[in-house]
């Protein structure tokens, strides 16, 4: 069959019930089924939030990894956002998908949840415009589908599949269903995946209200909802609301049997009919793949390919574009390539900070880091001091080794049997061989026909060699889900298999057991670990096959290395200071415990600020952190996570070869205690209490006129600009707004983000000081200026959601538009009416 005669009703017609049921849930964890017999093809789906995995964690096919969802947002721009996601849908072609499980455009009500860095804004406008800007990209080609996510109040990952988010009906409408409708407005995305928890008291994916109601119904989308991954928690509930697919296989609540059975149960009431309704959006969905590429024949081959110039080229633009300046009180910035420069901090020579954790976590076809980057830059070695470590546990050590298997490749040889190494005849063969370059080994989705499926039992044998580049005392650490013996040269020298310990803050798998040695520089030690899979351990979290994470640091004194960076900074004209998280700290399904940096990072700058006035502070993180050394600090830039390019792109900016242009996408509060969910941020008896309300974010520090370190929409650039001429016009539909930017300075083209803010003056209900309403970035040449326009409707621009009359409301009355830099940097206003009072539901 081909494209020119995929026809959903003829399909219809033609599939038995059992082929139907087997249509709405996956084959495995990344296909649908495929029923042979009608040539309706099986499709794959792949993760993600930044970036496209393929299909597997285990000996991944490295892919480009894109700066996180917060840095895109940041950077303001509507083209460059659609840019990437095309970009995304040329990886997912690379990687044999033809849907793309992201982008993630879930709310950071506070600055600590799970998978903040990965969602967009804690404002809902400015969500919904990049990811139906992203989603655009996507989808431009027909080839590829988006998949909007997680639908919806999936906004921190404390019991998240149980927690029941308690909100109101304003704040679901005006805040958290936003960016989602946005997205369906603008972009009509092809998928969308609904969230693990409740919305008070119905699980997402079985909500008739969310997923009948409001997409079917009110926004009038008809395009495929999905789980999220072992987000189905019923049979009936779920296919009758309108939940087409579950994913993953093989199903837990779809299988045959279950749902015939069901379908003749009367006091159930399942209808053939809902079956259908769901089998016809995975046909329709089925169908865009299909006539998009003129086959049912897909090419599931994954590749390496699109690892080019180009490639690194957009990843680059993106994260630099993104990252936002902070603080320039005596213009150290931009860095002269003359300077002579010191580089310190934990960040500066790490790989793990490019990208968040969990779903968004992949093998990079590269990483630059930022001492890399700023030595490309230069063109030339650069002094570096660690001055303390800030990792959550130990990791870089298969990057750094070498094997027997393959000398050609970093990393250690993995050995694959059906029995522990001690029952092992001495000339028994491995089922398997890979050579294994990341030291976290994620092998919940490892498959084998050799493994025994009752048990799912096997062994690896990991080994390699291990050449200290100094000498001294080396820590290494290994933690499982699973069993694991770390030996050095035929003795053992960690042993997380005979009395382990869960993990106290991951709560997956063991704790991580480590051992203190010393090392010479330069002797080549055998390292052997003997790994059992998960069902090996008492702790068994029964999560696939399992996983192993080793590391090894050098260990030092920590004052003496503090000291070694403030003599270092002494010593040099400027400093170039990398601190803040990484993807260990900033992890889906682990929110974080405190809004501060780890380990001694804040004594180090403290340290170096007292030492060196003239340094630059560089915090990598996906959401806001607690700066305690923030009034003495002069320079401060805020680079997210970069992906592959992070290292070139923050150079980029330091050196002024490109103009920050970044603004940020959420408040930044001096301490976690300010921020607007501080009491309700978990789960408490099975429940979050959204008691915030629509106050999330910037929305909630102006009501309160509670100060914050750096506003929304804030950052700074190396000129200036200048706001005049605005002229506002409103008539019964529509607003019509127009402004002068001029670039004011005399010496760089430089872009700035125009954000229009409109506030109701007499409302009859309590409403924000403003909201963001529109935004442009527009590029200016030194003394240049552009007239920047805009046209807004007046239902999106000035409406609240009426609870009473369950629908939105256009109320008459006085309000005011505001244009300018930031939140809190208003430079121009005028004011309009609305002549009548307008009810209205829908997109």
């Amino acid at each position: 069959m081909t494209a020119l005669n995929f026809d959903v009703d003829k399909l219809m017609n033609q599939l038995t019930t059992d082929e139907k049921i087997k249509l709405i849930h996956a084959d495995d964890y990344y296909h649908t089924e495929a029923i042979e017999r009608l040539g309706i093809p099986s499709l794959r789906v792949s993760d993600g939030p930044n970036g496209v995995r393929g299909t597997v964690f285990f000996d991944a096919t490295p892919s480009a990894c894109f700066p996180n969802g917060t840095c895109l947002a940041s950077t303001f721009n509507r083209e460059l956002l659609e840019e990437c996601g095309h970009l995304m849908s040329i990886e997912a072609e690379h990687k044999g998908a033809q849907a793309i499980l992201g982008p993630t455009t879930n709310i950071q009500r506070g600055p600590l949840g799970a998978r903040g860095f990965e969602s967009f804004s804690e404002d809902p406008f400015l969500a919904g415009i990049s990811t139906a800007s992203i989603v655009s990209g996507i989808q431009r080609t027909g080839r590829v589908a988006a998949t909007v996510k997680h639908f919806v109040c999936n906004d921190l990952d404390d019991e998240r599949m149980s927690s029941d988010s308690i909100v109101t009906e304003r704040a679901l409408r005006e805040i958290y269903l936003e960016p989602f409708r946005w997205a369906v407005k603008l972009a009509n995305p092809k998928c969308i995946m609904t969230s693990y928890n409740k919305i008070n008291g119905v699980h997402c994916s079985e909500s008739p209200k969310l997923i009948q109601g409001v997409l079917r119904d009110e926004w009038k989308w008809d395009g495929m909802v999905m789980c999220d991954w072992f987000g189905t928690y019923s049979t009936v509930d779920a296919i009758k609301c309108g939940l087409d697919i579950e994913f993953p296989g093989p199903t837990r609540f779809r299988r045959g049997d279950i749902v015939r059975h069901l379908l003749g149960s009367k006091e159930k009431n399942l209808s053939i009919t809902h079956i259908n309704a769901c089998c016809r959006r995975v046909l329709k969905f089925i169908k865009s793949a299909v006539e998009s590429r003129g086959t049912t024949k897909f090419n599931f081959t994954q590749d390496t390919l699109n690892d080019t110039p180009v490639t690194s080229k957009t990843l680059r633009k993106a994260a630099a574009e993104g990252i936002v300046l902070l603080k320039n009180q005596k213009d150290v910035l931009p860095l002269s390539k003359k300077d002579s420069i010191v580089v310190i901090g934990p960040n500066a020579n790490i790989t793990f900070s490019c990208s968040g954790g969990g779903s968004a976590s992949m093998d990079s076809y590269h990483i630059v880091t930022i001492l890399q980057g700023i030595e490309n830059k230069v063109g030339h070695k650069i002094t570096y001091e660690p001055g303390c470590y800030n990792h959550r546990f130990l990791c870089n050590l298969f990057e750094t080794m070498t094997n027997d298997h393959d000398p050609s490749k970093k990393g250690v040889k993995a050995s694959f049997f059906n029995k522990p190494a001690e029952e092992r005849s001495p000339n028994e063969k491995p089922f398997d061989i890979k050579v294994v370059h990341t030291s976290c080994s994620n092998l919940f989705d490892y498959e084998n026909p050799a493994i025994d499926q009752n048990t799912g039992i096997f062994y690896i044998d990991f080994e390699g060699y291990y050449i200290p580049p100094e000498t001294g005392e080396y820590k290494f650490g290994c933690q499982a889900s699973g069993t694991a013996l770390m030996y050095m040269d035929g003795k053992l020298l960690i042993d997380n298999k005979t009395n382990q310990k869960v993990a106290p803050s991951i709560k997956v798998g063991s704790r991580e057991e480590t051992a203190v040695v010393h090392l010479k520089v330069g002797q080549k030690y055998h390292l052997k670990w003997e790994w059992g899979s998960d069902a090996t351990s008492k702790l068994s979290m029964h999560w696939g096959s399992g996983s192993m994470q080793v590391g090894v640091i050098k260990v030092f004194d920590e004052d003496d290395q503090i000291q070694r960076a403030v003599n270092a900074a002494k010593s040099h004209d400027r400093v170039i200071l990398c601190v803040g998280l990484n993807g260990q700290w900033e992890t889906e399904g682990m929110d974080r415990e405190i809004m501060g940096i780890p380990g001694r990072t804040d004594e180090l700058v403290s340290a170096v600020l007292r030492a060196n006035s003239n340094t630059v502070v560089v915090n990598q993180s996906g959401t806001p952190v607690e700066m305690p050394w923030l009034e003495d600090c002069d320079t401060l830039v805020h680079a997210w996570y970069g992906g592959n390019e992070m290292g070139d792109a923050i150079a980029d900016v330091l050196f002024g070869d490109i103009v920050p242009s970044g603004k940020l996408a959420l408040s930044w509060p001096y301490k976690n205690e300010d921020n607007p969910a501080f009491l309700n941020f978990h789960t408490e008896n099975g429940r979050v209490l959204y008691g915030e309300d629509i106050f999330v974010g910037y929305r909630y520090y102006e009501k309160l006129h509670r100060a914050v370190a750096f506003p929304f929409g804030y950052g700074l650039s190396y000129t200036s600009f200048e706001y005049t001429n605005l002229k506002v016009s409103a008539d019964e539909e529509s607003l019509k707004v127009s402004l002068t930017v001029r670039n004011v300075g005399d010496k760089y083209t430089a872009k700035e983000i125009v954000q229009i803010y409109v506030a109701s003056l007499d409302p009859s209900i309590t409403r924000p000081v403003k909201e963001l309403k529109q935004f442009e970035k527009v590029e200016l040449r030194p003394g240049e200026a552009k007239t920047v326009r805009f046209h807004l409707t007046l239902k999106e621009a000035c409406s609240f959601f009426d609870e009473f009359e369950n629908s939105w409301c256009l109320e008459a009355g006085k309000y005011k538009l505001l244009a300018g830099s930031s939140s809190a940097d208003v430079r121009l206003s005028a004011d309009f009416d609305v002549k009548n009072t307008v009810h209205y539901s829908g997109l």
